[in-house]
């Protein structure tokens, strides 16, 4: 099949690979963008240009309430370009981020917010529980990693198993996105109320 110049150019955008190694690539994936980059991926040839050094500040504040009006969120999802913000395949996945803040309660968006005292204390009360169970000493720290794995599984949006298929966390939800639409996304911040609940 004929490979246009514009596909070619994308690709070695996307890449950072010469453009007679990213026409191969595409004449071996019929074209497909997605197959074409693991092709040169595999082949080692594709550098770590990542979308994710891509600067995201446009996007969308998506505001949902639930139970009516008992839980509502606010959640700012960044994209590259307002022609993306503006998409309807944006504006699902920044709807499903707030559907899953909403359902699951998550406090932080990736464990890189966490606060080191909050991790410290987790670390100390499962080194304690797991003392008062009658571990031995010489597995505490395996077993303080994995309850601290279980608690950032728990708190960290990123890390959550999406409510709409349990079989991928929400990172996996944006990395598929990412790849999907062709620009770096970025949950940058929500916000979840509950009537009721005390201000921290």
């Amino acid at each position: 099949m004929a490979i246009s110049a514009a596909s070619i150019k994308e690709l070695r955008e996307a890449t950072g690979v010469g453009f007679l190694d990213c026409r191969k690539a595409l004449e071996e994936a019929d074209g497909d963008f997605e197959k074409a980059v693991d092709f040169l991926r595999e082949r080692g040839l594709a550098k770590a240009a990542k979308r994710a050094d891509r600067e995201a500040s446009e996007g969308v504040l998506d505001i949902y309430d639930h139970g009516n009006g008992r839980v509502g969120v606010m959640v700012e999802v960044n994209c590259e370009t307002d022609f993306v913000a503006r998409s309807d395949s944006f504006r699902t996945f920044a709807h499903d981020v707030a559907l899953q803040i909403a359902a699951a309660s998550p406090q932080w968006v990736s464990e890189n917010n966490i606060p080191q005292e909050v991790l410290d204390h987790e670390a100390e009360i499962a080194r304690n529980r797991a003392r008062e169970e009658g571990k031995p000493e010489k597995i505490l720290d395996t077993i303080v990693d994995g309850r601290l794995k279980k608690f950032k599984e728990e708190a960290v949006l990123l890390k959550q198993p999406y409510i709409k298929d349990e079989d991928k966390t929400i990172e996996q939800y944006l990395h598929e996105t990412i790849a999907a639409i062709g620009e770096n996304i970025v949950i940058r911040r929500f916000v979840r109320w509950e009537v009721g609940e005390s201000n921290n």
